[in-house]
């Protein structure tokens, strides 16, 4: 790995020996062997981040412990802050079930529009293929928070049924605008693993006499479903880091439940940071396993080239 430079002479101006070289220390390039040893992981070629699950918790547990380190440096009544968490955790947790369950419902209809959707896409006729690509990327390149807005306002708060007045909550209207742009990413993600088949399996299936309706059912969409699997739960997981947005539209998920909490206790802004830090290891907690399964599935069902 190292050698040493031996000594040589070296020419001076007038043609004689000016000077000669020292033995210097010479950092020879790495052994290929060496380097074939030691390799960052990747996935297809892009650099993979590891984290084991216990530095995750000694990390979240180290930023607790010195924020509550701080907060007794400043405060006076040091079980203030455990008492008022405790207090408002199940509040805060109500919460966070409504986000889950907005993230539920989004994605179901958001999966089962964005499969017609996709479907519609790779369709025979001109104008079904020209509308359902003009409603794919019209929703895919929307803002989330802006389709929130327009849908909490342009659907009715009230809706008359028989006679009957019925209320529209507001987080069923946050559901059907997130299920919006979820709908546009799935139909892409269905068009795109329908053309990832080969055409070999058209040909096939058209040479054994199965009909365009028979070849997409039988054939073609059960090969997509495990190439469809790692980019429908990569949105779920985006999904469900974006429903805190919902608390904006006054519905009351987690976020919304811990800005009232900090608000019933009043003037004390050193519980600010605690208790957002609570929302957000949660939501991690709830993502980062999703976001492995994600990239082992995806290693399990990459397709060899």
């Amino acid at each position: 790995m190292k050698r040493l430079l031996r000594s040589r002479p070296i020419p001076g101006l007038d043609g004689g020996t000016a000077a000669t070289t020292t033995d210097l220390p010479v950092l020879l390039p790495l052994d290929r062997r060496v380097r074939e040893t030691w390799r960052w992981p990747t996935l297809d070629g892009v650099p993979r981040f590891m984290m084991p699950g216990w530095l995750v918790l000694m990390a979240a547990l180290a930023f607790i412990g010195s924020t509550g380190v701080a907060l007794a440096q400043v405060s006076n009544e040091r079980l203030t802050l455990w008492q008022a968490f405790t207090t408002w955790l199940p509040f805060i947790m109500q919460g966070f079930v409504l986000n889950l369950a907005i993230s539920f419902l989004a994605m179901l209809f958001g999966t089962v529009m964005g499969a017609f959707l996709g479907l519609a896409q790779v369709s025979l006729l001109a104008p079904v293929r020209s509308g359902a690509w003009f409603v794919t990327q019209f929703f895919r390149n929307s803002p989330w928070l802006v389709l929130l807005f327009c849908v909490m306002f342009l659907l009715p708060f009230r809706i008359e049924i028989g006679g009957t007045s019925v209320d529209f909550p507001g987080w069923i209207k946050a559901t059907f605008a997130l299920s919006l742009p979820i709908m546009a990413n799935i139909a892409e993600i269905v068009r795109g693993a329908i053309k990832s088949i080969p055409t070999g399996q058209w040909e096939s299936a058209e040479s054994l006499a199965f009909s365009r309706r028979q070849t997409m059912w039988m054939i073609i969409l059960p090969q997509c479903v495990k190439r469809m699997i790692p980019p429908w739960m990569n949105w779920y997981a985006i999904l469900t880091m974006a429903t805190p947005l919902c608390s904006i539209l006054e519905v009351q998920e987690m976020m919304k439940s811990t800005r009232e909490a900090l608000n019933a206790l009043g003037d004390k802004p050193e519980f600010v940071a605690p208790f957002y830090t609570f929302v957000l290891l949660v939501f991690f907690a709830y993502c980062y396993p999703i976001a492995r399964w994600t990239i082992r599935l995806e290693r399990k069902y990459s397709v060899k080239i």
